[in-house]
């Protein structure tokens, strides 16, 4: 007994770390390893740009020798016929500074693209890890529901079976009804383990997401209020997408790059200008040595590099670059139009998944009617045990279909931000509003 209630505490402990979806989607953004393996290539960016940067940027070096030399047999016109020897050390530091280079300008330009690249890709990455979590979250909450739904049910068969085995006892009723209550019975067990188990399996992933044990999902609060796709036109919802999808603006900045990269082609026919300068010191000693001592020197000045002929290198890297220009604008227009498509279908869903909530809402209704009507008949004899059990399994059945309806609504609504691009994690909030507390 004791050990029960530490298990359950245990539980009720575990179950209030995080409840809500945007604290779940919280601890998956600091957990997740594929949404961290975005981010941190997203970080790594900045650096890679800086690399492109200091190509405009001064440049110094430093160089240093050390020689010595022996002369033997020895020059007779050197110290008068004896041996020389002499030690002589070098130092000399170099710079550079960029001045004029249209390559190394390309070169920057497309490390600035690769950088808003990074950060379409991270927003991409985002968006997907949310509506992971909202799947992993509401098909919890889902399978939660069939459990429940089918226990309900088991236990109205249970009852049922019950009263067919009474009715047969007293003779009212034949042994067909009992085994009919009885088969429908055994179903609903099997039925039972397999949603128990499904359940199990859906925790087990939404805690893998998240790196929580023994999450439980907060369920829709009732009546259950569904929100409407605003705004109400495909066209419109379309026309975002091709303006601010991640993807669109992804081609766009390769488009960018395929040009730059052009004019890098273009750079190869112009000069480089860079201002050089060096100073230096040589200290040598020693017999046969030229200058002994120390001597000092310096210079600065302007260096010009004009490529003349190239053997067409350069004029056939042009015509490369200007076709993969051609390359990057059809693929601009291919994700443009995917994004177009993609979003108008997941609009269409959205709208077809609000309308089955509707009419699974209306046969709900009916169903309760039809089985309380079912039940009165069966009591005053014009109907039989059969029809009772169709009519709770039609309840039933149209429940747990209305459940997995409203949780693919709300779904399909972040399907749909996310196809237009307008998914973020303030949405999260707006559904995190619909459930229970």
């Amino acid at each position: 007994m004791r050990s029960s209630i530490v298990g359950l505490l245990l539980l009720a402990a575990f179950g209030a770390r995080a409840q809500s979806l945007q604290e779940l989607y919280e601890a998956a953004r600091s957990y997740d390893a594929t949404f961290l393996a975005a981010r941190s290539l997203a970080d790594s960016a900045p650096f890679r740009a800086a690399q492109a940067y200091a190509l405009k940027r001064p440049s110094l070096g430093l160089g240093a020798s050390v020689n010595h030399g022996l002369t033997d047999p020895p020059s007779t016109a050197l110290n008068g016929g004896s041996t020389a020897d002499n030690t002589s050390a070098a130092a000399t530091l170099s710079g550079r500074q960029p001045l004029y280079n249209r390559a190394s300008d390309a070169i920057i330009g497309q490390a600035d693209k690769l950088l808003e690249i990074a950060q379409q890709d991270l927003q991409t990455a985002e968006q997907e890890l949310i509506v992971r979590v909202s799947q992993a979250y509401f098909d919890v909450l889902a399978a939660q529901d069939t459990l429940a739904t089918t226990q309900t049910s088991k236990k109205a068969i249970s009852e049922q079976l019950a009263s067919a085995r009474r009715a047969f006892e007293v003779g009212t009723a034949t042994i067909t009804d009992a085994r009919e209550a009885q088969a429908r019975f055994d179903l609903a067990t099997a039925q039972e383990i397999a949603a128990d188990s499904d359940l199990r399996v859906k925790r087990i992933a939404l805690d893998q997401l998240v790196g929580r044990s023994n999450v439980q999902p907060n369920p829709l609060l009732q009546p259950v209020v569904l929100p409407p796709v605003l705004p109400a036109d495909a066209q419109a919802w379309a026309q975002n997408a091709q303006a601010q999808h991640p993807l669109v603006l992804r081609a766009q900045l390769a488009l960018d790059i395929a040009r730059l990269e052009t004019e890098r082609a273009r750079a190869g026919r112009s000069p480089v200008i860079d201002l050089v300068g060096s100073a230096g010191s040589v200290h040598a000693r020693g017999r046969g040595a030229q200058l002994p001592g120390t001597t000092h020197s310096a210079n600065i000045g302007v260096q010009l590099s004009l490529p003349i002929f190239d053997g067409q290198l350069t004029q056939n890297r042009i015509k490369e670059t200007l076709v993969l220009e051609d390359k990057a604008v059809n693929d601009l227009e291919a994700a443009r139009r995917a994004v177009s498509q993609v979003t108008r279908q997941a609009f269409s869903s959205v709208e077809s998944l609000q309308a089955q909530v509707k009419a699974l809402e209306a046969a709900e209704a009916s169903s309760k009617l039809a089985l309380e009507a079912t039940q009165l008949g069966y009591r005053v004899g014009v109907r039989v045990n059969l029809d009772v059990l169709n009519a709770q399994t039609q309840l039933f059945t149209t429940q747990r279909d209305l459940a997995f309806a409203r949780y693919n609504v709300l779904l399909g609504n972040l399907r749909l931000r996310q196809a237009a691009g307008t998914l973020t994690p303030a949405e999260l909030l707006a559904i995190s509003a619909l459930l229970a507390r």
